[in-house]
């Protein structure tokens, strides 16, 4: 199955489809982009008439491309699939903006004898999402355009 896919022309190959994808309007990513809150993000700015690409472990039909990850189990790899995965949807394009609204909290209650598996999948949709979407804007964010990492407030504070 292939790691890229194009939300509007499916048949054809991401190489082919990158120049008729990238509109002259506004761009953005959406870290999570298949989850609750994602799916409404990629709508919305659709609606908006966006160019929007979707990041997550299932493809959003409604964006125009979707990186789809696969290596869930190395950050690793998992920064350089989506890296590598971005990169070839949006080529020398820069974008307006990166939303990261994958993962959440899972950790539970301390007595909870699944409270390191929460922790650990809780930190690989949060933390790992968030460090690589700070990667992606590093190097594919226009000169003032906007990075969110929602639920990174709870990191300063309490809730």
């Amino acid at each position: 199955e292939p790691l890229f896919r194009s939300g509007m022309q499916k048949s054809c190959p991401v190489s082919d489809c990158i120049c008729a994808k990238m509109s002259a309007g506004p761009r953005a990513l959406v870290y999570g982009g298949k989850g609750a809150l994602g799916s409404v993000l990629v709508s919305q700015f659709k609606s908006k008439n966006w160019w929007v690409a979707s990041i997550d472990l299932f493809p959003n039909e409604e964006a125009d491309a979707n990186v789809v990850i696969t290596k869930v189990d190395s950050w690793v790899e998992q920064e350089k699939e989506v890296c590598s995965g971005v990169t070839s949807v949006v080529g020398d394009e820069k974008i307006d903006a990166v939303f990261c609204v994958a993962g959440g909290w899972a950790g539970g209650n301390a007595a909870s004898p699944d409270l390191v598996k929460n922790s650990d999948l809780m930190w690989k949709q949060s933390v790992w999402s968030s460090t690589i979407a700070a990667k992606i804007a590093s190097e594919h964010l226009k000169e003032g355009g906007l990075l969110t990492l929602t639920g990174a407030k709870p990191a300063l504070e309490g809730t």
